[in-house]
């Protein structure tokens, strides 16, 4: 597998988060959001011999630490959750595995509100319900009592008086 393609892909996913972008600092390739950095490529990539990376990894790190290809990544930053990995030209990198960690570093370093637009699905709308179909019936007159006594009715007797 061409590793140099593969660091394309992948680079190439993470810029489809919102406002990821990439970047060139230190003579590496990586990717931002805002001004803080969520993936990083090694500087061999480019070559297709190895290709290094690095993630924060909050939630998986310790299991991703369990893999052989992962180590805590270096100056420091391994303290604080990030997770290097190193694959050499003829291994065969787990790519879904790869964007899963991808994912979870954009969700730690993105801002709130940009991560809450991956979690919303759009809006579905109700299909329109049928109208009930309205019956119609004739009403049937009734006849006050006034009406049927010809007109004038007794007094109703109340049980006080």
């Amino acid at each position: 597998m061409n590793l140099s393609r593969l660091a394309d892909a992948l680079l190439a996913h993470a810029l489809s988060y919102p406002c990821a972008w990439e970047d060139d600092p230190w003579g590496e390739r990586v990717a931002k959001v805002g001004k803080k950095v969520f993936l990083f490529f090694g500087h061999d990539h480019r070559g297709g011999e190895t290709l290094t990376l690095a993630v924060k990894l909050p939630r998986s790190g310790v299991a991703a630490l369990d893999r052989p290809e992962c180590s805590p990544t270096g100056y420091g930053l391994g303290k604080s959750g990030w997770v290097s990995a190193k694959y050499e030209c003829g291994d065969a990198p787990p790519i879904e595995l790869v964007k899963s960690w991808i994912d979870e570093s954009y969700r730690a370093i993105a801002p709130k509100k940009l991560v809450k637009t991956l979690d919303v699905e759009p809006p579905v709308r109700p299909e329109p319900k049928a109208r009930p179909e309205v019956v119609r019936r004739a009403k049937k007159k009734v006849a006050s009592p006034r009406d049927r006594s010809g007109g004038a009715t007794a007094p109703k007797k109340r049980p006080w008086a």
